[in-house]
This record gives structure tokens, sequence and C-alpha cells, in this order.
């Protein structure tokens, strides 16, 4: 029994393969390449260049490797570009995970796990939030993701294929062994980017605005770290393969901080200063997402080894260096 695992050579995706490995299971990768890199994807993967949209490929995959589970986390997940460029992130998040969803009913697949978001709730009324709230997403990347959700739901209803939906909150860190971490071409995570200003790879950090409706006027946001984050797919696909009804969860810690706090942070863990900025507001930033926790914790037994801020960013720091040393030594 083999996991396909689309995005595998990118961030979240290549973590998942990683606690899928150690969890001693096969895993084949599928990955174009516009994001992640080659060397990222695990060894002990199986790996193929490809788009997860390509329904012939994914179906030969498939049968090839003997994948009885999808992992999908391959597509878009910029909040401002998804305003500027609206019709990309519905076709890279919606029509190609359709494609997705239709290899896998094909080829009898019977578990699926979906790489979903904290934007599907949109500008909640209150926190933490829980996954009963209702979906009303302020940028096309959340409304993407929703759409995504709304069609494996029917599916699943209509086909033999159960499926999670792993709402994210806001996923930092890297591989506590240092195996991987975050390499996106246009990262704009918080404290990867604050990492690299402490490395000295970045110049400045930009804050975008700082007259939200919070304790120091800048956004708060619940951060996970990308191992817990990894280690909660695992524990989705027993919980499938054991006979768990579809669902919805929320990935996170139950608590929040805010940009000024997450800087503070990179600062003192590092012990380095950098230049801060003040910028306007991006386009679909939420004043604030702290996730309700408990579903997640309860149906999976999902407990966080890495619940906290200065740990989060102590493997961050490490993974900067490291891609540093990586680049002098390709130099």
């Amino acid at each position: 029994m083999t996991v396909l695992v689309t995005g595998g050579a990118g961030y979240i995706g290549s973590h998942a393969a990683l606690a899928l490995l150690d969890a001693g299971r096969k895993v084949v990768i599928l990955d174009n390449l516009s994001q992640g890199y080659r060397w990222a994807v695990p060894a002990g993967a199986a790996f193929v260049e490809g788009d997860c949209g390509d329904i012939e490929l994914v179906s030969r995959v498939i049968r090839e490797h003997d994948v009885t589970a999808i992992m999908h986390f391959a597509g878009s997940i910029i909040v401002p570009e998804s305003v500027v460029y609206p019709l990309d992130y519905y076709y890279n998040n919606t029509v190609n995970s359709r494609a997705l969803a239709q290899a896998a009913v094909d080829n009898k697949v019977k578990h699926f796990i979906f790489s979903s978001t904290a934007g599907v709730y949109g500008e909640p009324e209150k926190t933490p939030i829980l996954e009963d709230f209702p979906s009303k997403p302020i940028s096309p990347y959340g409304t993407s993701k929703m759409m995504t959700e709304k069609m494996l739901q029917d599916a699943s209803v209509a086909h033999d294929m159960n499926f999670v939906a792993l709402r994210y909150f806001n996923v930092a860190g890297a591989d506590p062994k240092g195996r991987a971490g975050q390499t996106s071409r246009k990262a704009t995570h918080l404290i990867k980017i604050a990492s690299q200003a402490a490395s000295g790879v970045r110049s400045h950090l930009d804050v975008y605005g700082d007259d939200y409706p919070t304790q120091d006027g800048t956004c708060i946001r619940d951060y996970i770290h990308v191992s817990d984050l990894a280690n909660a797919h695992v524990l989705a696909l027993e919980y499938l393969e054991n006979g768990g009804e579809s669902d919805v969860m929320n990935c996170g810690y139950g608590r929040g901080f805010s940009v000024y706090e997450v800087i503070d942070a990179v600062k003192r863990v590092s012990g380095n200063d950098f230049t801060v900025n003040l910028a306007e507001r991006r386009a679909g930033d939420p004043a604030a997402l702290i996730a309700g926790a408990d579903r997640i914790s309860q149906k999976l037994q999902w407990t966080p080894e890495y619940n906290d801020l200065d740990t989060i960013v102590s493997h961050a720091l490490a993974w900067e260096e490291s891609l540093k040393q990586r680049q002098a030594d390709a130099a």
C-alpha cells in the first residue's frame, strides 16, 4: 500500500512524506517542481515529475505504485497574489483538484487527505474558530480551497472514498533533524521572512499594517510547527483506514501571536537585530485567526510535540543556516 503525495517536493508536502516514511509507509511523490525542488524529495520516496491535474498521468502512477491513499498538497498559497490573479488560483487549486479527485475515484483510491486552510473562514466574528463556523472566504485563495472541500464532500457521498480536509492555520518551522524546511521561491510566511532577515538573507522585514483591532495593532495568527502538522496527516490517514467518517479538522494550537511578538521572538532566539519597516495592509488579511483544535485532538488523538514559539523559531533559523551552507557549497 502506497501513499501518493502531490506537492511532495514543497514545504509541507516534503515534511508529510518524511512523516509517512518514518511511520514505515511507502511513498510516491508527484510534483511539477514549479515551487518545489528535486533535492527536497526525501530519500526513500519514489518521484514522478508532473502535474496533479493530468488525469492520465495520475491514473498511471496510482496503478503502477498500488496507491491506496492520496495526500494532496500541490497548489498556490499566496493570498494577496490570489486577489490579483484569481483565475490562476481557481485553475491550480480547484480545477486541478477536481481532476485529481476524478483520478482517485476512477482508480478506486479510498482515502484522500486534503491540504485546506483557515482562509475558508474569512473574517470570523469570534475566536477561537471552530469547524462548524460558516465558510465565508475573503480571498480567491480561500474560496478555491472551500470549493475543493465541497467537491470532496459530494464525491465521498457518491463514491467509495472518504476524506479529511485539514484546515491549516499558520505553518512554520522545519524538521527538527534538519532534513527539510521551507524553500518556497515566493515565501510570504512571517517566520520564514523574519528568519531570513535575522540570517542576513534579507535586508529588512515589512509589517503590513499596524492599525488592526488587536493589542498592538498587528495581525494575530496561530502558528503550528510543520512537523506537528505532518504528524496530523499520518494520524488522519490512520483514522480513515480504520473506518473514520469523512470530516474537516482545524490544525493549530489554539493560541495566537501578533506580528510584533513573532518579530521579537526571532530577534531574541537569533540574537540578531534587523530592520523592520511599516507597510500598507495586504489584501485579504483578517485581523486574527486562532484555531479551535478540540476536534483533531479528540478524533485523531493528536498531541503536538513542538507547541512553543521559540522552538518553532529556532528550527526555522537552523534551516536558514543550512540553506546558506547549501548555496555556498553549490557556488
